[in-house]
């Protein structure tokens, strides 16, 4: 996604959501002050279609570093991480996915099958 793009979704107040808010939705919005989207809600088996468009985008930024957001994420089974894992793997060289406050299981995950992804940065503060 260009840089142009990624401003008018954001300006627009764009937003990708999978069901209706409940435990087992995932609701999806660019973040206003940098590159990168915030997730609220689980990434399972039924939200995992609109966590992969939310990685298609990640992997489409022109920034060297795209944020993820995901203080408000309760949840993200091992699919969730695998499609993390691969989206970052097929970024271009030298740029980077840096995952804010994930819910404990995404390290945890990445560390047992993915533990040398070098363009993946975990930001837990």
């Amino acid at each position: 996604m260009t840089r142009d793009a990624a401003r008018e979704e954001r300006a627009r107040g764009s937003s990708t959501s999978c069901a209706a808010p409940s435990a087992g939705s995932l609701q999806v919005s660019p973040l206003p002050d940098r590159p990168g989207w915030r997730a609220i809600g689980e990434v399972n088996l039924l939200t995992l279609p609109a966590w992969e468009r939310t990685l298609r985008h990640v992997s489409l930024c022109e920034e060297k570093v795209c944020h993820l957001e995901l203080s408000a994420v309760t949840f993200v089974d091992v699919g969730g991480v695998s499609a993390l894992a691969v989206a970052a793997q097929n970024l271009p060289t030298g740029n980077r996915i840096a995952l804010h406050r994930p819910p404990t299981e995404v390290p945890r995950l990445l560390a047992m099958f993915w533990p040398d992804l070098p363009s993946l940065d975990v930001v837990t503060r």
